[in-house]
């Protein structure tokens, strides 16, 4: 016995947001690997190098966002919604292939630092900003809502910082003559790219190896269950995410033998809204199996 739900919860992620900060962001990487001829510039061309993987890596956003919105088929039965963790994944590796590039060269040119026209560097570094900045009070308010627009936030975030680092440079050459600023700017991009897409790598994990939804103690569910009336045991508890906004959960209820059939009707509804209102992570998605102890025991007598 379980309980059905529709897994279609409307525009799961905001596409017209991703294709405006996809538009800034193609725009300033051509503008930056103009500057980066121009200057010859490491922190500009990190950056440059950076903004486009964010390009390919928002347009893997707005991919993932429309595939997420599609509706639950025969075939995909939760809708495609984990194509924001697939997404999240491969911006995270695009993320940390920059960072790692970055880190290297950086530290090789410190020890050969070219020279820097830090008068230009300084105006794309600027130009780099305020694009960032727009990109970012777009996306600001849906940070949160799942992997897909976390892993695009930090993505221009990361960008932000890194034109800020630019500019920091550029004042650094202009006003001191030290040209070694370019490629400490670069490592230092190159160090908050990175630890950032471990934190990724992480998260989009977990969700592909099925581990407990964030927040979520199992041992305190079951602990709710058992506390029901005609619950004697719980066993095959599982919980997952199939995307960060979608966990689901899946159990086996033993009830005792008084349980009379119009029942169990009754317990299923308060099985269900244990799971939803009793936890930090609400559950909408839960089915129950509901067993007798003779069941349970031919069960455990044949595993």
């Amino acid at each position: 016995m379980g309980a059905g739900h529709s897994h279609a919860t409307g525009d799961a992620t905001p596409r017209k947001k991703l294709l405006i900060a996809f538009s800034i962001t193609a725009s300033v990487f051509v503008i930056e690997v103009i500057g980066a001829v121009i200057t010859g510039s490491l922190a500009l061309l990190v950056d440059a190098a950076h903004m486009l993987t964010d390009v390919i890596g928002l347009a893997m956003a707005v991919t993932a966002a429309h595939l997420m919105n599609r509706p639950p088929s025969e075939r995909y039965t939760f809708g495609l919604r984990r194509a924001e963790v697939l997404a999240a994944l491969a911006q995270a590796a695009l993320l940390l292939g920059v960072g790692l590039f970055a880190l290297v060269e950086g530290i090789r040119r410190l020890f050969e630092p070219p020279e820097i026209a830090s008068g230009s560097l300084l105006f794309f570094g600027i130009v780099g900003l305020v694009a960032n900045i727009a990109a970012l009070l777009v996306l600001m308010s849906d940070r949160a809502r799942n992997l897909n627009m976390r892993a695009a936030f930090l993505e221009v975030l990361n960008d932000a910082l890194g034109s800020v680092g630019v500019i920091a440079s550029a004042i650094l050459i202009a006003t001191l003559g030290w040209y070694r600023a370019d490629a400490v700017a670069g490592i230092l991009i190159a160090l908050l790219i990175i630890p950032r897409t471990i934190i990724l790598f992480r998260a989009s994990g977990s969700v592909l190896l099925e581990a407990t939804p964030p927040g979520l103690d199992l041992a305190d569910v079951r602990r709710h269950i058992l506390e029901l009336p005609h619950v004697v045991a719980v066993h095959d508890l599982h919980a997952s995410l199939v995307s960060t906004d979608l966990p689901i959960l899946t159990a086996h209820v033993v009830v005792d033998d008084s349980l009379a059939p119009e029942e169990s009707a009754q317990l299923l509804r308060r099985l269900q809204e244990c799971v939803a209102e009793h936890f930090p992570v609400s559950i909408e998605h839960a089915t129950f199996q509901l067993e007798t102890g003779a069941h349970w025991g031919e069960g455990a007598a044949h595993t």
